[in-house]
């Protein structure tokens, strides 16, 4: 089972309509006790990294969602929910993040237009479980006006151009990261998805 993580932050539902469509048990849910029981967690949102950080202190998620990281479950964060797993953003003004990824979150400055939003790119550095069949440049759709820079490059699985490179997507253990939403992104992204549901099933497995 699937965990997406609900603090009161845009597109949760679609991503919850994403896993119904591939037939994935998934719970829509921020009580601490069902994420626990989860083979794996997603974290999505849509807004600002400050309000998702907000709402995540609110409801008392911070820790747990950390602990969770810390004890080996697979969490994938997506669009800001991939920027919380930073360790700040400078999205109006200077806000901490999750801070499971040493890095930051930062503005376009130069690019042919902010938010970037559309389908664009993703190209590869890495082969990663998450891309998994699906072909190295596939398109994926993006909407936001900020991108992740990490401390440590070794944790870049893909890149996207909008203006300059800029990263798309991250891995570090088993904590993911995309600034794409897979659920808005056709077949590719539903793949992606049900490549990372597999992952979680895995090891939940051989934690067994």
């Amino acid at each position: 089972m699937i965990a997406i993580i609900n603090y009161g932050v845009g597109n949760i539902k679609s991503v919850m309509s994403a896993l119904r469509r591939l037939e994935i048990e998934a719970i829509l849910t921020a009580d601490i006790s069902e994420i626990e029981a989860s083979d794996g967690v997603i974290l999505p949102g849509v807004g600002a990294f400050s309000a998702a950080m907000k709402e995540l202190k609110e409801k008392k998620l911070v820790a747990p969602v950390i602990d969770l990281a810390n004890s080996g479950k697979p969490i994938f964060g997506v669009c800001v929910g991939h920027q919380l797993l930073f360790t700040e953003s400078e999205e109006h003004g200077m806000y901490k993040g999750l801070g499971l990824i040493p890095g930051r979150v930062v503005r376009f400055r130069s690019a042919p237009g902010i938010p970037h939003m559309g389908w664009n790119q993703v190209k590869y550095r890495k082969p990663s479980v998450l891309f998994e069949g699906i072909r190295d440049g596939s398109f994926f759709y993006f909407a936001h006006s900020f991108y992740t820079v990490p401390a440590d490059d070794s944790v870049i699985i893909a890149d996207t151009e909008h203006g300059s490179q800029f990263v798309s997507c991250v891995r570090e253990g088993n904590v993911f990261g995309a600034q794409f939403h897979p659920e808005k992104s056709g077949k590719q992204g539903l793949k992606l998805l049900l490549n990372f549901s597999k992952y979680c099933a895995n090891c939940n497995k051989q934690a067994r």
